[in-house]
């Protein structure tokens, strides 16, 4: 194949065979003024307290009900109207409407969150309590609550509240609401849902939004052992079994790089294995790792069980009380 069959292959059709078009590419030319002035705009927009952000519910075509109706039907959950209108309702809010009536002599009662959301709250620390006492059975009591303290966080619920799209609904004095009012709306519903649909429905509803945010985490990071190695002495010890540390292992001694390696032997069989840069970090390393194994949360476990149907019961098997100090 010659040069002009081969240049007709790769030039555009449009064009006649052996010439060569110019192919001109057009640009936007920007103002070199421009970036300046921008942000100056944005410097002077931030002193006045940053752009003002103009809530839904002031539109024109803004419908409560039906944004309340959405609500629910999007959840596949049955509310009573008006107890998700009050879940949606901050005492923020109802201060605000009563002054406004007080200032035009109207006197009419509206109902704040605050009780629906005390019982939510009640609600969903007992449920995540029983779910992971359930799907945790070797994990003793200190570990579940620490988990549990991190589920009904402040950060986690109004996360949670600000995904189902609550922000836009939420009846406050100011907006944007803070985390606070988020995660309190959350509660709320979860309060009127279980009023509405009973027990059960309001445990797969926390189940569902709020017991899976540990998916895929290390269950071990949430607790905090301040001495693995005292308590697993501890706890053998009450099954008159001694733990005995080796140094199986050692590289770079005396530089920057070293790094040991200590395992745990129990009857001259070796139960755990832990690196570190001085003896003392990899025996605190293997201490934590024997201590995932007894209590059933080693890296390789299985994965958490999200399925379970109704609400756990309390079972008889006797938890581990250890005190991580």
């Amino acid at each position: 194949m010659n040069k002009i069959a081969l240049l007709a292959r790769c030039v555009p059709l449009t064009t006649k065979l052996g010439q060569v078009v110019p192919i001109t590419i057009q640009c936007q030319k920007i103002s070199r003024w421009v970036a300046p002035t921008l942000m100056e705009l944005k410097k002077r927009e931030d002193k006045l307290g940053g752009k003002k952000v103009t809530p839904r519910n002031t539109f024109l075509e803004w419908n409560l009900e039906a944004e309340l109706f959405a609500f629910g039907k999007r959840l596949n959950e049955d509310f009573d109207s008006d107890l998700l209108l009050e879940a949606f309702t901050d005492r923020s809010y109802v201060i605000k409407e009563e002054m406004k009536q007080k200032e035009m002599n109207i006197d009419i009662k509206v109902k704040d969150n605050r009780q629906l959301a005390e019982e939510g709250e009640k609600f969903i620390k007992e449920y995540i309590q029983l779910y992971l006492e359930a799907v945790l059975p070797k994990f003793p009591q200190e570990g579940v609550a620490s988990i549990r303290q991190h589920l009904t966080s402040e950060d986690i619920l109004a996360n949670v509240s600000l995904h189902l799209g609550t922000k836009d609904i939420i009846l406050a004095a100011e907006y944007p609401v803070d985390k606070f009012i988020l995660a309190n709306a959350f509660k709320a519903i979860v309060g009127a849902l279980l009023q509405s649909s009973g027990e059960e429905k309001a445990a797969h509803f926390v189940r569902d939004f709020v017991v899976t945010q540990i998916q895929g985490k290390d269950v071990n990071e949430y607790w905090a052992i301040e001495d693995p190695w005292g308590m697993l002495t501890g706890l053998l010890a009450k099954d008159n079994t001694t733990v005995e540390p080796r140094l199986i292992g050692e590289t770079g001694k005396n530089t920057l790089l070293a790094c040991y390696r200590v395992g745990l032997y129990v009857d001259k069989k070796m139960i755990s294995s832990g690196f570190g840069e001085t003896v003392a970090t990899a025996k605190e390393m293997a201490a934590r790792e024997a201590l995932k194994k007894i209590f059933g949360t080693e890296d390789h476990m299985k994965p958490i069980n999200f399925k379970l149907e109704g609400i756990p019961k309390r079972t008889g098997h006797t938890r581990h009380q250890i005190s991580a100090s």
